[in-house]
């Protein structure tokens, strides 16, 4: 019974002699929009329009190193509704390229522009004039099939809050496939990743990236997970480090005093945990001691653990003796 009343108060309402007249203003004005629009879309325009274009026919021993579908745009003419059915209907769903037709061998194949507007025209009606096309010529990049397969690594600015650091750098794939031409193949040692700018983090950052490069390369993979482990930097020495003597004769001992070596640096707290004296490598070299006949030897930093920086040895010199054995 409540929406049978609220049914007929709705129809009072709009049928009363006030609003009678308004619903007729209403109709004519439907009536009049509907005029408007069919003598408007019935003018000529110019409209720019997108075209999907598509390499067909793609034999099984080539790979297309650049893609397979690609988009034209047009400028087309014609009388307005016969624009919408350009614009929202699927008249124009896309141009298909032949690929032996416009093969020119050596890995590259070249649709004229004359070839182009042919194959664009072959989907408009009668009466539609094309004006122009960008690009007014296709290009397209295909190898048989060599490959290489590389490294993945980031570029751009990756920089985590104060006191931390990137302790390690995953990626996920560590690597992709690169089809490109023998002579580009040549040259590539890794694929990067588009531009980073990532600033003041310090839990781990996991980036969704794609890969950087070139037009008439193909990269598969395209997309990379690239995750920046952090840790807290810290001071620290580590003690009891053997030193080594380069270039010593046979026969000859090179006994130091101390003999063993002091490190000063700086680490991840976590990496602290695993180090040892073994992890680093203090030496002297005996053929600078001979030439030298001084009383102290110096003694370098060799090497250093990865994720060790700012690494020093506490004292540069040390005193020596050389024996016979």
């Amino acid at each position: 019974m409540g929406i049978k009343r609220i049914f007929i108060t709705i129809r009072n309402f709009l049928f009363s002699n006030v609003n009678k007249q308004f619903l007729v203003f209403l109709f004519f004005l439907f009536l009049s929009g509907i005029f408007w629009l069919i003598i408007t879309l019935n003018e000529s325009y110019e409209h720019e329009v997108g075209i999907p274009v598509r390499i067909v026919g793609v034999p099984k021993n080539v790979v297309l190193t650049s893609p397979s579908e690609d988009t034209i745009s047009i400028m087309v003419s014609d009388k307005g509704w016969v624009l919408m059915s350009y614009l929202y209907g699927d008249k124009l769903k896309n141009v298909t390229i032949p690929f032996r037709t416009y093969d020119h061998g050596g890995g590259i194949g070249n649709v004229a522009s004359s070839d182009l507007r042919r194959l664009v025209e072959q989907n408009l009606v009668v009466s539609s004039r094309v004006t122009a096309i960008k690009p007014e010529r296709l290009q397209f990049h295909y190898n048989n099939g060599e490959c290489k397969r590389v490294p993945i690594r980031w570029a751009g600015r990756v920089i985590p809050d104060q006191l931390y650091f990137i302790s390690q750098v995953e990626y996920q794939p560590d690597s992709v496939d690169v089809y490109a031409s023998p002579e580009k193949l040549e040259n590539i040692r890794a694929v990067y990743s588009e531009q980073l700018n990532y600033v003041n983090f310090r839990d781990t950052l996991t980036v969704e990236c794609r890969l950087a490069h070139e037009a008439d390369v193909k990269v598969v993979p395209e997309r990379a997970r690239i995750l920046f482990h952090t840790d807290v930097l810290t001071e620290e020495d580590i003690s009891g480090i053997p030193i080594k003597c380069l270039n010593l004769p046979a026969g000859k001992v090179l006994r130091t005093f101390p003999a063993k070596a002091k490190v000063h640096f700086v680490a991840g707290v976590s990496q602290l945990r695993t180090l040892r004296p073994e992890d680093f490598t203090v030496v002297a070299d005996y053929r600078e001691i001979e030439q030298g006949q001084k009383d102290k030897c110096n003694i370098y930093l060799r090497h250093v653990p990865q994720g060790v920086s700012r690494a020093t040895l506490s004292v540069s010199q040390v005193d020596y003796v050389i024996e016979e054995e």
